[in-house]
């Protein structure tokens, strides 16, 4: 049997405190292994000026914060889905937001570069969103064997495009999908449950989403509820507003059951999405 867990944060500006908080919940984990852990996007730090998480980006296999999030990995045998950071990139003054995926051995297994951005206006105190000013953004969708299956990675806005996933689904049927958020409070309360659980449901995968909670130092409010989801779509935990961490299992039969019992892949009529 499989662990499933989502850890959510309040993340601030402080990225040594953001890890040390990391930390501290993988050392309250269930002792069975594997297991798969999701960190909220925008994990190291959130609320800071786009000139200071400039200053924090990383090349790709250099830096203090993956040299952590390997660590980390590694001393408490883990698979880390490391929500998202900034990877500097080829176009000057800008970032990637770059999700790395690590196995129990600390290993870098791939990177996932979020693919849309967030550029929207939102009734909060924010009002508008422009990610595109300094992420630049992804081009690869990625799916990874793992121990828990086909895993899957998608960040936050993503999960508002459903052809993208079924094009990961043509890469692979998927058994778990992560999903690293920072869905703004307002959004969240509007769409975080029927879009979650629509993904799940569609391409009949355990869904693990990790978001960010509370109030930030730029004021800006997200929702919470990282909630791990069935392949039938049922909510197996959830964390409401509160920092911390929920736990599930992963139930291979219950995937092979939902799968021989519906045959959604089989039965498709529109498989044309990746040309």
């Amino acid at each position: 049997m499989a662990n499933l867990v989502a850890i959510q944060m309040t993340s601030g500006p402080d990225v040594g405190a953001n890890l040390a908080y990391v930390e501290q919940q993988l050392r309250s984990l269930p002792p069975e292994r594997p297991c798969l852990v999701v960190l909220p996007e925008c994990f190291a730090c959130f609320g800071a000026s786009d000139t200071h998480i400039y200053d924090l980006a990383e090349r790709k296999n250099a830096g203090p914060i993956q040299a952590k999030l390997a660590q980390l990995a590694k001393q408490f045998e883990v698979w880390l889905v490391a929500g998202s950071f900034p990877l500097l990139c080829s176009t000057p003054e800008k970032y990637t937001a770059s999700c790395l995926i690590f196995d129990d051995h600390g290993r870098l297994v791939d990177e996932y570069q979020k693919i849309h951005l967030f550029d929207a206006q939102v009734a909060d105190s924010t009002g508008s969103y422009r990610e595109s000013d300094r992420t630049q953004k992804g081009q690869r969708l990625v799916v990874v064997d793992s121990p828990f299956g086909t895993l899957g990675v998608a960040i936050c806005y993503d999960i508002r495009f459903a052809g993208m996933f079924a094009a990961m689904s043509e890469i692979a049927p998927l058994s778990v999908l992560a999903i690293p958020a920072a869905f703004t409070l307002a959004t969240g309360k509007a769409h975080w449950y029927p879009l979650l659980t629509a993904r799940a449901i569609e391409n009949q995968c355990f869904l693990v989403a990790a978001n960010q909670t509370g109030t930030h130092a730029n004021q800006r409010q997200t929702f919470g509820h990282s909630c791990i989801i069935s392949p039938w779509g049922e909510t197996l935990a959830e964390l409401p507003h509160h920092t911390g961490s929920i736990v599930a299992h992963l139930e291979p039969d219950d995937l092979h059951d939902i799968r021989t019992k519906m045959p959604i892949r089989q039965h498709n009529q529109f498989r044309s999405y990746l040309g």
